[in-house]
């Protein structure tokens, strides 16, 4: 398992289904195909569909596999980290199979872009302004600072197929000031970016997952500016803001299958993200991929990825380039 380290955006105030079922208790039960007969061979050139069950550690190997569990959810979760274009070619891999199963009844969410920019998404995903006006209107390069080429293809998949796209974020400076001064700090025009109840988690992988993630942050002047207790509690308005959108869309549009694009401490044990839309939208059936990196499809899953999320997705990841050696 990568270590991931939440950014240190919460600290500064920077500039075709006819109905819903009734969710499969064993998300694995979904999945019709078998495994694949033969190991996958992961390359760097194409995310390959190397899957497994993060509970069972059961091999779902293949297309056909993953395109039946993408069928039978609502709400998917496709994890990244953010400079990793395979991880984004995966997420195009989901929508691909979203687009067979529900046509333009798909919504995708993104963590990139906060809510008040809901407008300015929406302007672009029906082709209103141009890429250039868009970068600019959402500040991307400040606001997110990862390249819009690795986002790219996804946004010209929404644009050619007519599909919605929703802002998911709550503003940075709404989140940094729940980190500094807590949650009875927000004011009523703060407060609209969440949901009414805000539940920081008490599942304990997940909350060792955060403690590490604080603790990862080191002496740094600015990590001694707020407390455990407001980190968590920033962390649980980021994710139960998120979610809420989410549970908001899915209840508003029945037949709708979401797709969530976010980074993989947002899904991880289904603890943050999707444990906010199960609790807002009980009925929706959810699934997530883990992605992570692995120089070949694993025989075995590692003990480190049990019950990270539904899935786990195995990427082999190009090397860092290095800088070349000063004489």
């Amino acid at each position: 398992m990568k270590k991931i380290i939440f950014p240190f955006i919460i600290l500064i105030p920077f500039a075709a289904a006819a109905a819903v079922k009734k969710p499969e208790a064993n998300i694995e039960k979904r999945t019709a195909p078998a495994a694949a007969p033969a190991p996958i061979v992961l390359t760097t050139s194409a995310p390959n569909f190397c899957l497994m069950g993060a509970q069972s550690g059961k091999a779902f190997n293949g297309e056909a596999a993953f395109e039946s569990i993408v069928w039978k959810s609502d709400v998917v979760y496709v994890g990244e980290t953010h400079d990793q274009a395979l991880d984004h070619l995966a997420q195009l891999e989901a929508l691909k199979a979203m687009r067979i199963a529900r046509g333009s009844k798909i919504a995708v969410g993104f963590e990139m872009l906060d809510q008040t920019l809901q407008p300015v998404l929406d302007d672009y995903a029906a082709g209103n302004i141009s890429e250039n006006d868009f970068l600019a209107k959402t500040g991307w390069e400040k606001e997110w600072g990862f390249d819009f080429k690795l986002y790219k293809p996804l946004f010209d998949f929404i644009a050619a197929n007519h599909l919605r796209a929703l802002a998911l974020n709550v503003p940075r400076e709404v989140v940094a000031k729940i980190a500094r001064q807590g949650l009875g700090s927000l004011d009523a025009d703060e407060k609209r970016y969440l949901p009414e109840n805000v539940t920081v988690t008490q599942h304990k992988k997940y909350n060792e997952y955060l403690k590490a993630s604080f603790a990862g942050h080191g002496d740094s002047p600015m990590a001694k500016m707020f407390t455990m207790e407001n980190y968590l509690a920033s962390m649980a308005a980021w994710n139960e803001g998120m979610g809420a959108r989410v549970a908001d869309f899915v209840n508003a549009n029945p037949g709708y299958e979401v797709l969530v694009i976010a980074g993989n401490g947002h899904l991880m044990y289904n603890a943050a993200m999707p444990a906010s839309v199960k609790a807002r939208a009980k009925t929706a059936r959810q699934v997530s991929f883990y992605t992570e990196n692995a120089s070949a499809c694993p025989a075995i899953m590692p003990a480190a990825n049990k019950d990270m999320a539904n899935y786990i997705w195995y990427l082999k990841h190009p090397k860092a380039a290095t800088a070349p050696l000063k004489p």
